[in-house]
């Protein structure tokens, strides 16, 4: 049975205007058993600080890049350091809004919650192995890497140079976050219950790359739950199916090879 948790999760997922800083902090409840409503309420309540303590009456998007750098970057010392990458706590937005910590992406939310909260217009930029905040119209390019505190990006980088900016969807950006979770764990054996949360919450995204589920299906098998994995991988052999029948025949036997490890 779903948990009341992953439930609403689920819900604000596929609502018309996800909300990203509720994501998070659903996303985080798994990983911190203790956050409850009450630390929720906090983490919204602190990003609506943040933004109160923003001036009034800004215009364009260096004004904004440099606002809210000089408050999140600045007077308040958000930004992120190489040991941020070894944390589990560096992927959830609670503990990056108490420590002034966290990953690329973590303190990109800050920087996009904070800002669209005070009315700047901001969104997420995904680069290959990092994620920034731009404001203003994407053309302008007026990036910052809240990871480095705020420090603009320019123009310089070749992946800001090339083309049009895409701001990054809301659901894009909550996948990459369970991605970069599951990447943790996976070079932590002992962590595999944290690889199985994010894979699973990443399921319940409306749109996730189907190899999620074989992937689920073989970290329960590697769980010992033996019964539930090889019913897993038979399902997405059945998928597969109709795009590659030896994929598929490969899976099946994997599930087969589960089900012998119960006798």
């Amino acid at each position: 049975m779903i948990s009341a948790g992953r439930e609403r999760f689920a819900a604000e997922a596929r609502s018309e205007r996800p909300d990203l800083a509720l994501l998070c902090l659903l996303l985080a409840a798994e990983g911190d058993p203790e956050l409850d409503e009450r630390a929720l309420d906090w983490a919204q309540i602190e990003l609506d600080r943040l933004a109160g303590m923003l001036p009034y009456g800004l215009r364009g998007g260096r004004a904004w890049a440099s606002a809210v750098t000089e408050l999140l970057g600045g007077r308040l010392g958000f930004h992120g350091t190489p040991a941020d990458y070894d944390r589990l706590s560096s992927s959830l937005l609670h503990e990056v809004l108490r420590r002034r910590r966290g990953l690329p992406i973590l303190l990109s939310v800050v920087w996009l919650e904070v800002a669209r909260r005070a009315g700047a217009p901001v969104y997420g930029l995904g680069l290959p192995g990092h994620f920034v905040v731009g404001f203003g119209d994407p053309e302008e390019g007026v990036v910052v890497d809240p990871f480095a505190g705020g420090a603009s990006l320019g123009a310089g980088p070749a992946e800001l140079a090339q083309g049009p900016r895409t701001p990054a969807r809301t659901l894009d950006v909550v996948l990459r976050i369970l991605n970069n979770i599951r990447a943790w764990a996976s070079t932590r054996p002992e962590q595999s219950g944290v690889a199985l949360w994010a894979l699973e919450l990443s399921l319940l995204l409306p749109s996730h790359p189907a190899s999620l589920r074989y992937e689920r299906a073989r970290l329960l098998v590697e769980r010992g739950s033996f019964r539930e994995g090889a019913a897993e991988l038979d399902a997405y052999a059945t998928v597969v199916d109709a795009i590659d029948t030896g994929a598929a025949g490969r899976i099946r036997a994997e599930a087969a090879s589960a089900r012998a490890l119960l006798n």
